[in-house]
């Protein structure tokens, strides 16, 4: 982490409901995934809707340093030239920040029949294990090994396989996809993951001459192909940034409509929302969220989708702590995901984590605090929490949220949010003066 990074705050005026129209961007999840399997191409591949953040530019960032050419069109769009490759080891700093990098191994392991990548780090929430991967590539004729802290994988002859997941995993149906797309013969992969970024690569991968067919459903198959050509793809949108949104209209009592979503894989937010008591209206493309009565408690448990999704917990939880009654949340994919929970009760929320359950007592308010994000989605929660509280709030480490929310406090503000980014005490204190 450079200094200069280090002092980047949110500072924040709570108490304004927010209201009006926000434009969502393309989906973090789904982009990392398709900028990696850009390199399975023999042809230049153009990408649109990229969304501008720091996950995504440490991605592309890391492929200039093994010779790809990439030229940025603009924020939104790029082109990637992916027919030299100078270098089959993707290692640095950026590369061990972000989970995703992992996909580099799937991808260039699919092409070049050999990959060796940095072990990622990305946010801490537990012990993700890449286990599955491993499993996948070797069942698909990979030697795969772990040494020096990188992971090698090598094949003579990649060969369709037929595989079956121990448990439900995106990050290694995408990887496996990845290799199998270019594999001789048929791969079928069961009790694949479902998420609306897995059926966007496959798409994406299918758009270059892939053939993937299932995406979407837990059983995909995949006949290989002996080479991928270039295409010109635009990014789903994003399925995570529509449902902070959409909770930051239930947190302020506001009333937001998200623009340019799909509605279809925002249900199991919409289901939500509705049962705490907002009003939901949908269009083809826009989701709007009214919250003009207080909300109720309820139960919620994370599930693959289309259950609701671990990356929505601290969010809903934000929600429920200013809900009336007692509401219990289960965190049941990833551990080690309710470290926001102590920041939190510093501003008043009434809380228990046991295990991977979170009971919430509601309370009446929020007052504000200073707090810290402790990861990419708790901390876009947690700036939630500080536009509903009595107050100021100062939120650090927001380099977190920046690496998955484009422009976050841009869009909060034209929602009528008192938000700032700012990095000295000073600026704190005319963001206070201005405000008053």
């Amino acid at each position: 982490m450079d200094r200069g990074m280090k002092m980047e705050q949110y500072a924040i005026k709570g108490g304004n409901p927010l209201v009006g129209e926000v434009e969502i961007g393309g989906a973090k999840n789904a982009a990392l995934p398709i900028i990696a399997a850009a390199l399975m191409s023999e042809e230049t591949v153009h990408i649109d809707n990229l969304p501008d953040v720091r996950d995504t530019n440490v991605l592309l960032e890391a492929m200039q340093s093994i010779g790809v050419m990439i030229k940025r069109e603009d924020r939104h769009r790029v082109t990637i030239y992916p027919s030299r490759i100078n270098n089959l080891v993707v290692d640095g700093e950026g590369v061990r920040r972000i989970r995703a990098s992992y996909y580099f191994i799937g991808a260039l392991l699919a092409r070049y029949k050999k990959a060796e990548v940095a072990l990622p780090g990305g946010c801490d929430i537990g012990c993700r294990a890449i286990d599955q991967h491993i499993k996948g590539f070797r069942a698909l004729g990979a030697d795969v090994n772990i040494e020096y802290g990188l992971i090698k994988a090598e094949a003579e002859h990649l060969k369709g396989s037929h595989i079956y997941m121990d448990v439900v995993s995106v990050g290694a149906t995408i990887n496996i996809m990845m290799v199998a797309a270019l594999a001789e013969g048929q791969t079928i992969i069961e009790n694949a993951a479902r998420e609306p970024h897995v059926v966007d690569l496959a798409n994406f991968l299918n758009s270059m001459g892939a053939n993937i067919k299932g995406a979407g459903t837990d059983v995909i198959r995949i006949k290989g192909v002996s080479h991928l050509h270039g295409t010109d793809y635009a990014i789903i949108p994003d399925q995570i940034e529509a449902g902070t949104f959409m909770f930051a209209a239930a947190v302020t009592k506001g009333d937001v409509t998200v623009k340019n979503v799909i509605p279809k894989h925002l249900e199991s937010i919409t289901a939500k929302l509705l049962e705490i008591g907002c009003e939901i209206e949908e269009s083809d493309d826009a989701v709007r969220v009214v919250a003009a009565k207080p909300l109720r408690h309820t139960q919620v448990k994370t599930l693959p989708y289309p259950g609701f999704p671990t990356d929505m917990q601290p969010q809903i939880t934000v929600a429920l702590a200013l809900s009336k009654g007692t509401s219990i949340v289960t965190e049941s994919i990833f551990e080690n995901r309710f470290k926001y929970v102590d920041e939190l009760t510093r501003m008043g929320a009434n809380i228990k984590v046991e295990g991977n359950t979170a009971i919430v007592d509601g309370v009446s308010k929020y007052t504000g605090a200073k707090i810290s994000a402790p990861d990419l989605r708790a901390g876009a929660a947690l700036v939630l929490a500080a536009l509903a509280a009595d107050g100021y709030s100062v939120v650090e480490d927001i380099h977190y949220i920046q690496r998955g929310y484009e422009d976050f406090h841009l869009k909060l503000q034209s929602l009528g949010a008192q938000i700032d980014k700012v990095d000295s005490e000073r600026e704190l204190q005319k963001f206070k003066l201005k405000i008053g």
